[in-house]
């Protein structure tokens, strides 16, 4: 016979159990899918298979250890010698609620269960979830089937004004229980403590709470559990800071929010740290009869958090954390800082693998240097390589006119990725200034720059640059270079000269030199697809007379040409 159900929870939880809890945990874990899988899906599924053949597996490691099992059964808990083994918050997906609903409080498997009677209760169970109110309950069903390998002790209520609660086992046997009768001994028993309130000296009510009502409570319970308590005890210094005249006062107050804010940093509480940092700043600006030693006192609060030291620190801790903060939570902390910490930024993100952090501080970034023009500047003339790059590449993301000047310096440079970004961030702002400035590398000595500048200058029209291409394409600077640059030059050289172009691109395309040689392929398809860009009448009877062209990379730059054109 099982263990009675009148064994107290602490004298059970004092016993060390005959093996390990897991063992238990995992044959419940199992035995959960299989339930559901039995629920969802046909005996022939795959995923049905593979649930039994789970829990099978699960039951023979279970029997490994012990001959049978005993479950006390909860609304939410499956136990097993009172440790929690399985727990379940929803009542749909509960296999201990399933069980509890219907009167089971203790449940014992014995080996051989996991035959065919494991089979019968899978089934039984689909049956009971899927019940009307009127058909048989679980009770009724287990009794039904009579299993040899399953034992049970349940609880039902007697009808209404009885008083009395019906108790059994899975033999039959029932036990009358004479509930007033206990409970009155049980009062008797205990002695009265001083100060404590007995429910029996409350009438109980004839009403209940409306739908409406309960709602009610409950939003104002998750209110009031979702408030922040840190957030009130800032606005109560805050509040103080205001109203309270006294130097002594206010001088406490900034140095207890010092303190604070240190506090909230250790304790990972960034959403605080951020109130605290853009209430200092408004507050300082709102409060009324205030020194400027004090207004400079609130204003230190939220830049110690921008200085290189604390904020550094606070990204190595974020960075070396097991679990990172959630993004909301770094984006308010980063939301407040000012410019004096994009340098800071910058340099952590340059350093930082991909990641929630990163992924932040590229947001801050981007806000900052929007906000900070002249620190961005600044940054971008600096001697540390890593932060200028950074700062060059943010200013062509926000294409910001402001920076032309400073990216026009790094063209400059001896540094060729230096030269490259800033090519690159002037060509993203295409200001009529950073045009000005991509005319010089046109012919600068890498080609990485010189291909970013050209095709720029011909997407914009820039025809102040028609000189210096002009002299490459008649020159023979190009007769070396690849493909690509060869194409971006004649392309920006077909968009910006126009139809003073066709006779020489036409001589480039079909001319023949002394002895009828031609130019190489490669120069002809790109004098090709510059007479495309032009589209004029004479530029596609150019196209027309190398349409047969023996060269195949002709024949096709000719081609698309001439659908650009018609285009």
């Amino acid at each position: 016979m099982t263990t009675s159900l009148q064994h107290s929870a602490s004298e059970i939880e004092e016993r060390e159990p005959p093996f390990a809890p897991a063992i238990v945990e995992g044959w419940l874990l199992a035995l959960s899918k299989a339930v559901r899988a039995h629920q969802l899906y046909l005996p022939n599924n795959p995923v049905y298979q593979r649930a039994i053949d789970a829990v099978r597996a699960a039951f023979q490691t279970l029997w490994a250890e012990t001959d049978e099992v005993t479950l006390a059964i909860t609304e939410s808990e499956l136990k097993w010698e009172g440790r929690v083994v399985a727990s379940e918050t929803t009542k749909s997906e509960s296999l201990a609620w399933l069980l509890y609903k219907d009167g089971l409080r203790e449940l014992t498997l014995i080996r051989g269960f996991e035959g065919d009677e494991f089979d019968r209760l899978l089934a039984l169970l689909q049956r009971v979830k899927r019940a009307a109110p009127d058909e048989d309950d679980l009770l009724t069903l287990l009794w039904e089937q009579d299993f040899v390998n399953m034992r049970y002790q349940f609880v039902e209520f007697a009808p209404e004004g009885i008083g009395e609660i019906v108790t059994g086992d899975s033999y039959g046997v029932e036990r009358q229980v004479d509930v007033q009768a206990t409970e009155a001994a049980a009062e008797a028993e205990a002695p009265q403590a001083a100060g404590i309130v007995s429910m029996t000296e409350f009438d109980s009510t004839v009403y209940f709470l409306d739908e409406h009502e309960i709602e009610f409570v409950r939003n104002a319970l998750h209110d009031e559990y979702q408030e922040h308590l840190s957030h009130n005890v800032l606005c109560v210094l805050f509040d103080l800071f205001e109203r309270q005249t006294d130097e002594g006062v206010r001088d406490e107050i900034i140095e207890s929010l010092e303190l604070l804010m240190l506090h909230f940093l250790a304790a990972g509480d960034y959403r605080a740290v951020a109130f605290l940092v853009r209430e200092s700043r408004q507050v300082s600006e709102r409060a009324t009869d205030i020194e400027q030693r004090h207004r400079e006192g609130m204003l230190r609060v939220p830049d110690r958090l921008g200085s290189p030291e604390v904020l550094g620190q606070l990204l190595q801790t974020i960075a070396d954390a097991t679990t990172p903060p959630e993004p909301a939570e770094l984006d308010a902390l980063f939301e407040v800082l000012g410019g004096a910490a994009m340098e800071t930024v910058l340099r952590w993100i340059v350093h930082l693998p991909n990641g929630v952090l990163r992924t932040a501080l590229e947001r801050a970034s981007t806000r900052l240097s929007a906000s900070n023009v002249s620190e961005l500047v600044r940054l971008i003339g600096l001697a540390d390589r890593e932060v200028a790059l950074e700062a060059a590449r943010r200013a062509g993301e926000l294409r910001s006119p402001g920076a032309v000047a400073a990216l026009g310096r790094l063209l400059g440079l001896k540094d060729t990725t230096m030269r490259l970004v800033g090519a690159q961030a002037l060509a993203a702002i295409a200001s009529p200034g950073a045009l000005q400035h991509l005319e010089r590398a046109v012919e600068d000595p890498d080609r990485e720059v010189r291909i970013v500048a050209v095709r720029v200058l011909g997407a914009k029209g820039h025809r102040a640059a028609l000189p210096k291409l002009e002299a490459q394409v008649r020159g023979t600077e190009l007769k070396d270079a690849d493909l690509t640059e060869k194409m971006a030059y004649y392309e920006a050289y077909g968009a910006l000269a126009g139809e003073r172009a066709v006779s020489q691109l036409d001589a480039t395309l079909n001319g023949k030199g002394l002895f009828g040689r031609r130019d190489d392929a490669e120069t002809r398809a790109c004098a090709a697809m510059a007479l495309g860009r032009i589209g004029s009448a004479a530029a596609l009877d150019a196209l027309r007379k190398a349409a047969q062209d023996k060269e195949m990379i002709v024949r096709n730059a000719v081609q698309k040409a001439m659908r650009g054109a018609a285009a």
